[in-house]
Formats: C-alpha cells, structure tokens, sequence
C-alpha cells in the first residue's frame, strides 16, 4: 500500500517535469525573429535640378511717379462750380471747377470800349499825319507843325497797343475764371469748395500726373551691385494678384539710417494699385540651378523644415533642410540635401522617424491618396 503511494507521487512529478519542459520550449522560433511590420507603403523621390530666377528682396511704398499741383491764379474770385472729386480721372485741359466772372466781364467790357477809342483816335492821328506828310515841301505847313502830326500820330497808335494790351490782360483773367487740368491724371486731393473766394496761388487740386505710379523700395547695400536699369521686378498686394514692373533707376546714394539703397520701379496701370501702400516684393536680376522636391517632402515641425530618407533596415529617417521658394507644387531646397539623395515624396505627416516602411513604385494616381489609403488598409 505504502509503494503504490509513493509511485503515485513519482508519476505525477513525472507528468509535471514532462509540462514545464514542454512550457520552456515551445516558442516558435519563426515569430521570436519576425521583424516588425510596415505602418505605412511609401514612394521615394530623387530632387530635380531647375533653372530659377535669382530675386534680390525689397519693401517699399507705391508713390506717384510726378505730382501736378493745380491752383487758382485769378485773385479774390468766388468759386461758383467744382466739377471733380477725389480720384477722379481727368484729361488734359477739362475744366476742374469755375470762378463768378461778372466782374471781369465788366472790366472786359470797359477795356474794349477803351481799345475802341484809342482806334478811333489812332485813326484820326494817322489821317492828319498823312495830311502833312502830303504838304510837305510845299510851304503850306510849317516843319513844326508838320512833326507834331506825326507825334500825335505815334502817341495814338501807343494809346491803342496800351488799350488792347489791357483788353488781353482782362482776357487772360477772363480765362482764369476756369480751373483747367494741366496734364492727363487722377485726383488725389481737393480744397476747391463752392461760395469759397480764393486768393491767387493757392491750391486747389492735387493730381497724379498721368496717372502714372512707382514703387520706391529699399534694397540691401550688399545687392545693390546686381541691380541694373531695366530688370523685372514684382510686388505682392494682399488680396490681388502679383504686379509686374521693371527698374527704372537705382539711387546714387546710400540712406545713412537705414545703410540701404532706393530703387525706382515703374508699375502699369492697375487698379489695385493705390498711392502710399507699403508692399513687398522682389527684383530679377538673373538665373541660377537649384535643386527643387515636391511639396509634399517637405515637413514643417517646430519650426524647422524637414525630408525623410528610407535606411538600409526600412526605416524613416528625417533631415533638416532649409528652403526657399514655391513653384507649382515644388519647393526648392537651399540646403542640407544632395542631387543624389532620394527621400519620401508624400505622407510625411503619418510618419515618425524610426517608423518602418515599405517602398513601392510611384504610380499616376496622387501619392498623397495612396498614402492615406495605405495608412487605412494597415491600420488594426
């Protein structure tokens, strides 16, 4: 009885040693070395060399290009009519505003009566000269006489050129009476106001001569050297497209404060353009290879501009670039990436670096969406 017992209890340590080995040893050496799986299918680029324009900045206001100040020269007049308003276009000669002109037209009107008279009296003068100048040499007429004919003569005539001299000067005040436009433009400023009596000279109207605008920008003293006479040039006005000009001059000197140059930009007529905004933007001054990736293989983290290269274990990688401009869909990289670097060409916001990935060939369908349903397909 008592050896059956103590064969019991031998067997089952048996049964036990026979279960932990088979505990210990059961791992499956296959999934103890499986590698971890790829979160996301990628496709890589390589950066493309592209020709692109070499911009130097400047910032600046838009100014007119001449200003025409138009004021009243007729003197103590009343402003009876002003026929144009602030940002008015106007030509060459139109009539701005007119002054009351009763009272030159009296004056005009005494002046005529005036030239009149002295034509009357002219007219006489010659009669009597001529008279004499018959009778001379005959002895009917003294040589005195005869010479004071003449002068009166003289003296009538200057009487008339004094009278129609008068008349024109009360003409020109006549004239006066209409504020005309002295060249083709835009109103940007007006004083004239009805019922007022101006003095003469003082300003009524202020106008963009031609309507013609620049854009005066300051520019780097170390860039200043690039810039020549008749390179393009760009601005950017928020909310409106970019407008193109080209330099018409560069300043000969340096502002003191600042240590930067003044450039002279003609800009077309456009009506986004408004005298006194301050605007960024740039001027061509050749061209240059750069090394340009899509726009989606660049992210923006902290701050910082980074690419993702694949290691040689399928890993994510990210490096830190800098950038500079975007044309179309491409961004181009100033530094930090060589011509011979491939890196992930989108989807960079569903990665981290260290993630494992696997890389497929591009195909015609967005990246970006084959990504994303990627990213879908291997998500638990």
């Amino acid at each position: 009885m008592k050896r059956g017992r103590i064969a019991l209890v031998l067997a089952g340590v048996a049964v036990v040693a026979v279960l932990l080995t088979g505990v210990a040893g059961g791992d499956d050496p296959v999934e103890a070395s499986a590698s971890p799986a790829a979160v996301l299918s990628v496709t890589v680029t390589r950066p493309q060399l592209a020709t692109l324009p070499i911009r130097v900045p400047a910032t600046g206001n838009i100014s007119a290009w001449q200003e025409a100040s138009v004021g009243a020269e007729a003197d103590g007049l009343r402003l009876t009519e002003v026929r144009v308003n602030v940002g008015d276009s106007v030509q060459r000669g139109q009539i701005l505003a007119t002054f009351d002109a009763a009272l030159i037209d009296a004056d005009l009107a005494q002046a005529r009566a005036a030239v009149a008279l002295a034509a009357a009296e002219a007219k006489d003068a010659q009669a009597n000269a001529q008279r004499a100048r018959e009778l001379d040499g005959t002895g009917a007429m003294s040589a005195q006489q005869i010479s004071q004919y003449f002068a009166a003569a003289d003296a009538a005539q200057a009487r008339l050129d004094g009278a129609r001299a008068t008349e024109q000067r009360q003409r020109l005040r006549r004239a006066q009476t209409r504020v005309l436009a002295s060249s083709d433009g835009v109103i940007i400023a007006r004083a004239a106001t009805v019922g007022a009596v101006v003095p003469a000279g003082q300003e009524l109207f202020r106008m963009i001569k031609d309507g013609r605008l620049e854009w005066r920008a300051a520019v780097a003293v170390a860039d200043l050297d690039a810039l020549a006479p008749g390179q393009a040039a760009q601005i950017s006005l928020p909310g409106h497209p970019p407008v193109r000009g080209a330099l018409r001059m560069v300043a000969p000197d340096i502002n003191t404060q600042t240590h930067s140059g003044l450039v002279y930009v003609d800009l077309p007529r456009d009506d986004a353009l408004r005298a006194g905004t301050f605007v960024t933007g740039h001027v061509e001054v050749g061209e240059a290879p750069t090394l340009t990736v899509p726009q989606g293989a660049v992210l923006l983290r902290d701050g910082f501009h980074y690419v993702m290269h694949v290691g040689a274990s399928s890993d994510v990688i990210a490096k830190k670039v800098a950038v500079g401009r975007r044309i179309g869909d491409r961004i181009e990289i100033t530094s930090g990436l060589a011509a011979s670097e491939t890196v992930i060409a989108s989807g960079l916001g569903f990665l981290s670096e260290g993630d494992t990935v696997r890389v497929v060939e591009a195909t015609a369908t967005d990246p970006a969406r084959s990504n994303t349903e990627a990213l879908a397909r291997s998500a638990p």
